[in-house]
């Protein structure tokens, strides 16, 4: 099933670039010159930075790394994984060198490779940190996964190693790069809704510590949190970019079971109230004690923006509500990793910033950090 799910996301994902020039008042252009210059577009159009995935679980093997073939300017060309199996079976699959495969003891000897650009962490929170820093050692270039961190410092620790290091930093919030996601920014800015009031998240799924992707979730120490840590932060992040605005005011309430042996460490459910300097509010939650919910809904004066689901991998549902009825927005799903890797790649090529770079991830951390304040505290708190 997910294999299929893969092959229709590849079939549609079409991110084409257009280039152009302005030409008037130019010298006329030879023969020779136009050559020259044709043959330099075609080199960096067709130029692909070699990207090294750290960490061979669920998501990196059945998501990320089947991704690469949408890819315009990144390719998968080293793996990093604890299970030397399972390392050379993949690469196997996808073409990667056996001499590229790293174990995490020799993860520094990245550094004398220079087929590899870019490392991409997809390891447990906690482990953020280490590898980011040990790969901007290394010289390259670093993808982390979300959240950033457990800790505010260790946030900090990541963005002041790739600086010093001279390297980009980008965490990888997949839903800003997805077309739904990124119409509903859209709409909001354009008015559509009329003015902005009031936004509501809510993401849920069941925790199973028995599964080999979920054992490390229920740790606090490896997870930093529980169900806020995990997918509380697509309702706080979508929150953020559909107002474009920075939250100042936070409060919350925090429940888990206390006969469930699955929440010993790690809380169940958050609720979370956001309040903007515009004076828009949203109500957000996540859980772990229910299955299937990840959706935002945005209120304005005119009318209602729907997206249910809004942070799934493959499908999407966007609907419209205004005073002359319901519309569902058609728009092709993308391949949202697609879309992130090669912005990343491409930010290093032109020497960008990139557009969720570690200081985004930085602040959700605070953000999050200030939810489980106002939890304990009972009472709203000022960011």
């Amino acid at each position: 099933m997910e294999n299929a799910k893969n092959e229709s996301s590849r079939r549609h994902f079409l991110r084409k670039l257009g280039y152009g020039a302005a030409l008037a008042g130019l010298a006329p252009v030879t023969a020779a010159t136009a050559s020259t210059e044709t043959s330099k577009d075609k080199t960096m159009a067709e130029k692909k930075l070699g990207w090294a995935i750290v960490g061979l679980g669920k998501f990196a093997t059945q998501q990320i790394i089947p991704s690469f073939p949408n890819c315009k300017k990144s390719k998968l060309v080293a793996l990093v994984s604890g299970s030397p199996e399972k390392a050379r079976k993949i690469a196997d699959e996808n073409g990667v060198d056996p001499k590229n495969i790293y174990n995490y003891q020799n993860f520094d000897d990245v550094k004398n490779n220079p087929e590899v650009d870019v490392v991409y962490i997809i390891l447990p929170n906690s482990m953020h940190t280490e590898y980011t820093i040990r790969a901007s050692k290394a010289g390259k270039h670093v993808m982390s996964e979300k959240p950033m961190a457990t800790s505010v410092e260790d946030c900090e620790k990541m963005i002041d190693a790739c600086k010093k290091a001279g390297k980009k930093l980008m965490i990888a919030y997949r839903a800003q790069y997805e077309p739904f996601n990124l119409k509903s920014i859209e709409m909001i800015k354009s008015g559509k809704i009329g003015k902005l009031r009031f936004l509501t998240s809510d993401h849920g799924r069941l925790l199973k510590p028995e599964q080999p992707e979920d054992k490390w979730r229920a740790d606090k120490q490896m997870a930093g949190g529980g169900s806020l840590m995990d997918i509380g932060i697509y309702s706080l992040n979508a929150m953020r970019y559909l107002t474009s605005e920075e939250p100042v005011e936070i409060n919350a309430m925090i429940h888990s079971d206390p006969n469930d042996p699955r929440f010993k460490e790690v809380e169940e459910t958050v609720a979370f109230q956001l309040r903007f300097p515009s004076g828009v509010l949203a109500n957000c939650s996540s859980s772990y004690g229910y299955e299937g919910v990840k959706r935002f809904q945005a209120f304005g004066s005119k009318g209602s923006l729907i997206l249910d689901p809004s942070t799934d991998y493959y499908e999407h549902n966007l609907e419209l509500k205004l005073e002359d009825g319901t519309k569902k927005e058609k728009i092709q799903e993308g391949n949202q990793f697609a879309a992130e890797i090669d912005h990343l790649s491409e930010c290093i090529m032109e020497n960008k910033t990139p557009k969720t770079p570690g200081e985004e991830g930085l602040r959700d951390v605070k953000y999050m950090m200030a939810i489980y304040e106002a939890a304990k505290k009972g009472k709203p708190v000022k960011v």
